[in-house]
């Protein structure tokens, strides 16, 4: 598996697993803390839905 910061090879069971080490697990914790990781929406979330058959 490839440690999904740097992309480096990374076995099964090491001791930072899946990182490579603990660098690259603090900047993923970075970018955890700093709101970079997003799941993706359909729309906007603060846009109320407009129903088109209420009219």
């Amino acid at each position: 598996m490839k440690c999904p910061i740097c992309k480096k090879e990374v076995a099964l069971g090491e001791p930072d697993f899946p990182f490579c080490s603990e660098r690259c697990q603090l900047i993923d914790l970075g970018r955890w803390a700093a709101e970079e990781y997003r799941i993706p929406v359909a729309g906007d979330p603060l846009q109320p839905e407009i129903d088109e058959d209420a009219e």
